[in-house]
């Protein structure tokens, strides 16, 4: 697309007040686009705590600051969404009663398909925008043979984020506009730099926003009133025998090796019974698996398979993609058998189905086999 072309396409850039999401409205400020920054403010730190540094996070005051200020360097307006409410009811609410299933949750997967490509998508097109970009290092390109639009890793492995954007919508997709795919930080870096972007030299942040101290277990306490008293106190199991007490099984996942006591050998949470207020615990080679069920899948790359597919998928975010067969059984329900078995996989997180570097789907993880 020709630059003059551009002046007349609105893109609405999600700007956390980080180097990624400014970088991302820099490229699209110079290749032509009218550009309009968008920041959500999507929780109060008063009310989900730890954040020692008072309101210092992303999506907080400070990280509004920045943005406006990359915004108006940039030279293009700047709005601010207030969407507690949302985030509040769709991934703070879906993040405790995952925890409270005993499972653990990947909430920026929701947040991307029901506040970044949901909410916001909606209310970016209200002030005009044509499409919806973001930081995120991933690529989308539209296929013709397949109709439609296909997720691709981030050419720049260390920070490929495509495992968290499985389950935006094909609609959502043909909206979107993803500048950073082809960069690397390094390049991110040097070009917010180069374009004089206040923010060019700040620190990431890993931990999930609304817990800034990255203390699920004071989060959940705070948060869920009695929990703390309710959960205290159940077995742990070993061979089916009680050989300890832990302090409340949603504070645990599996792989966990701390505050499951003393044994003779090195032993992990393998299990959560949250029924029955249980941990089952086991030898490293426990938690060793290579087949799961998830619910939920999303066919993006795809619309589907007949029987099955051989690809490679993760776990969670940071996990190796590892060699596998997929299996379709019903319409949002999949089995993945891998080569060879995986570790700690864990309920509630994402399998990310690719086929070499195209997302082909994703779902939650329910339940693991042999």
């Amino acid at each position: 697309m020709a630059a003059g072309s551009k002046k007349n396409i609105t893109v609405a850039v999600g700007m956390s007040g980080g180097v990624d999401s400014s970088a991302a409205a820099a490229i699209l400020v110079n290749e032509g686009y009218n550009v309009i920054g968008v920041t959500l403010k999507v929780y109060d730190y008063m009310e989900v705590g730890g954040n020692t540094a008072g309101d210092h996070n992303c999506c907080d005051l400070k990280a509004v600051t920045d943005a406006r200020t990359a915004a108006r360097h940039l030279g293009f307006p700047h709005h601010v969404l207030n969407l507690r409410d949302e985030f509040k009811s769709e991934v703070i609410k879906a993040f405790i009663d995952e925890y409270l299933k005993g499972r653990t949750p990947n909430p920026c997967v929701v947040c991307n398909q029901k506040i970044k490509w949901g909410v916001m998508l909606k209310k970016a097109e209200e002030l005009g925008a044509d499409f919806l970009a973001t930081g995120h290092y991933a690529r989308i390109r539209f296929d013709k043979t397949r109709n439609r639009y296909i997720i691709s890793r981030g050419k720049s492995a260390e920070k490929d984020q495509s495992y968290a954007l499985w389950a935006v919508s094909q609609e959502a997709l043909g909206k979107t506009i993803l500048p950073l795919g082809e960069l690397s930080k390094s390049e991110v870096r040097a070009l917010a730099g180069k374009c004089g972007l206040n923010n060019a030299s700040k620190k990431e942040s890993f931990e999930i926003c609304f817990i800034p101290d990255d203390r699920y277990d004071r989060f959940l306490i705070e948060y869920e009133a009695g929990l703390k008293e309710k959960v205290a106190g159940g077995e742990i199991i070993r061979d089916g025998k009680i050989v300890g007490r832990h302090n409340g099984y949603p504070f645990y996942t599996i792989g966990q090796r701390k505050n499951i006591g003393a044994h003779r050998e090195k032993m992990y949470v393998t299990a959560i019974d949250s029924g029955a207020n249980r941990l089952i615990i086991g030898p490293d080679k426990e938690l060793y698996h290579k087949t799961l069920v998830a619910g939920q899948v999303i066919w993006s790359g795809i619309s589907g398979v007949e029987k099955c597919i051989r690809g490679q998928a993760k776990v969670r975010y940071k996990d190796d993609s590892s060699d596998c067969v997929v299996f379709q059984e019903g319409l949002d329900k999949i089995r993945v058998t891998f080569d060879r078995a995986k570790r700690a996989i864990t309920p509630g997180q994402s399998v990310v189905v690719y086929d070499g570097d195209d997302l082909l789907c994703g779902g939650i993880i329910e339940k693991v086999m042999d």
